[in-house]
């Protein structure tokens, strides 16, 4: 088969000038279809109309709901296909580095279901839980415009385009990428600003997933036994019964529901203080399992675990989107608060802009995807095509949980919401004081109703329980609850909900350290040759040691220490992330320019121009600004003033702790101007290497490996069209895909 047209992409072989118009994609929309879609369209149009033209009333969260899918089916269908056709020019005759390098370690070529789950799995971590919860405090409208328009326009764009480039370079890293293709200078930068913030990114997601499991016997052995389950699911798709997913779903699925009912058992019967652990002890469990997973072969372990908890966090967020229809719940937060104007908010301090476009890390866009995205799953894909569905669909499906997560914040009591997302230093530690706070902010609510409402979940209390998880639980409880059970399952749905929330976490956290050891390893192959190979078994062990010991010593030290380890660096966490996304637009930016594909450049610039809009932006204020809730150096002038003159400001409780406040503030704004000065080196080289390749395009050099042709057969989508479904029945293959000895006309 003789190789395809050159598309400016192929090891310096080709001018970015001379890159043909590639025909528009297949398919034309029969009248069915036509009418299909503009009722789609309707249906979004009408939620948004019905969410921006309300004054005061309470609405339903439907519409938010008919909102944002209807908005999502559009994006796919249409932008990720422009994308995905007319400027990537996905090539289902070439062959990925899963196929070519094919190890059965790292590089597998896994089938796209699996493959979805996964993905999808890694990147959904806390953030489109607690993101969205935080900046409801705002009102409803503002996250959730920049949720869905987010997602459409910059958040799967970057997902699916970084995943695209990485799948030419035999999944090279994001840091290497950057050094490879902007130059040693930027790529120096972003190698070291990507790494520092993976290991912050890693360490707050671990931190949570103690917090959660601490003391909860129920969730810890649900938890656990997904391990048992996974790798079971792995040797029986890889020996026992190759190629049977829908089968091993059906078991697998089955012996997940087997194990959260069980955890409810175990936790009432004698085994419960087997599984009542400390967060010391979860440290070293989720340390130890951090490294295995990370070493293990990724069909193992890694990607049937990720495979099985998509189908508990699809499954529940489906099932929550399908009680808010049946239930109808209204939002009772406004559409916007004043505290989007004034920025004094209890919840976080700082304006809307750019205040909410960090606080909702995820589900928008969020820099830790293009981590997973030149990470494991450029390893594993099948084919170019399915770039689509796993890049862009996947985080579509994140963002949509960002929806849910909102809306569950949005449907309770403001006053409720307020009092659990208050620190205790503003609203007291009574539902007293509570209760005064609450209704100084706007929104009345009276003590009896704070202690009625931890009651109903069988909760001391639900005062300052900040974080977002637990105000997602109430939401999700009250939703379940209206449809299932009544206020008397109220308490069961709430407990469900901070498992649940454990799960969906838990599995960034393996994935993102393996991501963390193929980055290291990146890395250091640039000092010897040896690392290289990213399946070298001294590297492969070295590069998780040091990994896994980088999170675990900020987790460990943040267990011990209220204000040490991790806690000290949480602040950073949304602006780390986000910087992290500049980094990526800014590598794709290049790509797609030096590829010779100029006239789109645009997809990727203009996300990439708001992002660092909005980071710098926030970088700024949180160094220099004279607010104390806001900057760093002005929080540590505060708390030095207070040591010089002897007194001891909250939440410090003695002198000690107060010099490590102003330890902690000045770290803090010392790497949050770090981080930003490398993001500006990585911009102002990026640009260069821009400017150098449209002014002598005969300079452009790419790392790009050369085209093979591929050998495998495998539909673009989770389902195949009927053009697909001929083609594998031709290469006498199910709809999972596979290899064929000979190619398929």
């Amino acid at each position: 088969m003789p190789e395809p047209e050159a598309t400016g992409t192929e090891r310096n072989t080709a001018s970015p000038d001379t890159i043909p118009d590639s025909p528009p994609p297949t398919g034309v929309l029969s009248p069915k279809s036509v009418a299909a879609w503009v009722l789609v369209a309707l249906i979004g149009a009408i939620g948004w109309g019905v969410l921006a033209l309300s004054r005061g009333e309470e609405i339903s969260a439907a519409w938010l709901l008919a909102a944002a899918l209807g908005s999502y089916a559009i994006g796919y269908r249409f932008y990720a296909r422009f994308i995905s056709d007319r400027v990537l020019k996905v090539d289902k005759t070439r062959a990925t580095p899963a196929e070519r390098l094919d190890n059965g370690v790292d590089f597998h070529p896994t089938d796209r279901r699996v493959l979805f789950g996964h993905h999808f799995a890694a990147v959904a971590g806390a953030g489109p839980l607690v993101g969205p919860v935080l900046a409801a405090q705002m009102g409803y409208l503002p996250g959730t415009i920049w949720i869905v328009a987010g997602v459409i326009f910059a958040g799967a764009v970057q997902d699916m385009v970084t995943l695209f480039f990485s799948t030419r370079r035999d999944g090279r890293s994001l840091g290497q990428m950057a050094r490879d293709e902007i130059g040693p200078v930027g790529g120096a930068a972003a190698l070291i600003a990507v790494f520092a913030i993976m290991v912050i990114l890693l360490a707050v997601l671990a931190l949570v997933i103690v917090n959660a499991l601490a003391h909860s016997p129920w969730g810890v052995f649900s938890i656990g036994m997904t391990i048992p389950i996974a790798l079971f699911m792995g040797v029986y798709l890889r020996v026992l019964r190759p190629g049977r997913v829908t089968e091993v779903s059906v078991i697998g699925v089955a012996l997940l529901l087997l194990a959260i009912v069980a955890g409810g058992w175990v936790a009432e019967s004698s085994f419960a203080s087997t599984f009542t652990l400390e967060k010391e002890t979860l440290v070293v469990w989720m340390i130890v399992y951090g490294f295995i997973a990370s070493v293990l072969p990724v069909w193992m372990l890694l990607a049937p675990r990720d495979y099985l908890s998509t189908f508990m966090k699809v499954g529940t967020i489906a099932l929550m989107a399908v009680g808010v229809v049946l239930a109808m719940p209204t939002l009772k937060m406004p559409a916007v608060t004043d505290f989007a104007a004034r920025g004094d908010g209890p919840v976080f301090a700082g304006s809307m802009f750019p205040f909410v476009f960090i606080t909702i890390a995820c589900g928008a866009l969020s820099g830790f995807h293009s981590l997973v995205s030149s990470g494991t799953t450029p390893k594993m894909i099948q084919k170019e095509t399915q770039v689509r569905v796993i890049g862009y669909g996947a985080m579509l499906t994140e963002s949509f949980v960002a929806v849910m997560a909102i809306i569950a914040a949005c449907i309770i009591e403001p006053g409720l919401f307020f009092a659990v997302n208050s620190p205790a230093g503003v609203i007291g530690t009574s539902v007293e004081t509570a209760s005064q706070a609450v209704t100084h902010f706007g929104f009345a609510i009276s003590p009896e109703a704070l202690a009625q409402a931890a009651k109903d979940v069988e909760e001391t209390s639900l005062l300052s329980r900040t974080g977002g998880a637990p105000t997602f639980a109430l939401g999700m409880s009250q939703i379940f609850s209206s449809v299932i059970g009544g206020a008397g399952m109220k308490a069961f749905w709430y407990h469900f909900a901070i498992m649940f929330e454990a799960l969906f976490i838990l599995t960034t956290v393996d994935a993102g350290t393996r991501v963390g050891r193929f980055m290291l390893q990146d890395t250091l192959g640039n000092v010897h040759k040896s690392f290289k190979d990213i399946s070298w078994k001294p590297g492969v062990w070295l590069a998780s040691a040091v990994v896994v010991g980088g999170w675990g010593y900020f987790l460990w030290v943040g267990v011990k220490d209220p204000l040490g380890g991790i806690n000290q660096l949480f602040p950073l966490f949304g602006i780390a992330n986000q910087l992290l996304a500049a980094v990526a637009l800014a590598v794709c930016t290049t790509l797609l320019i030096k590829s010779g594909r100029l006239r789109w450049a645009w997809v990727t610039g203009v996300p990439l121009a708001w992002d660092v809009a909005v980071t710098l932006t926030a970088s700024y204020q949180k160094i220099f600004s004279d607010d104390v809730k806001v900057g760093f150096f002005a929080q540590r002038d505060k708390y030095q003033t207070g040591i010089d003159a002897g007194k001891v400001l909250p939440p410090a409780k003695n002198m000690d702790e107060m010099h490590t406040v102003v330890t902690n503030a000045t770290v803090d704004g010392a790497l949050s101007a770090l981080f930003a000065l490398l993001i500006v080196i990585v911009l102002l080289d990026a640009a260069r290497t821009c400017f150098k390749a449209i002014s002598d395009p005969s300079s452009v050099r790419l790392s790009e490996v050369p085209w093979t042709e591929s050998k495998i057969v495998a539909p673009a989508g989770l389902i195949p069209t009927a053009e697909e479904r001929a083609e594998l029945t031709a290469a006498g293959l199910d709809s999972g895909g596979g290899r064929t000895k000979e190619p398929v006309a």
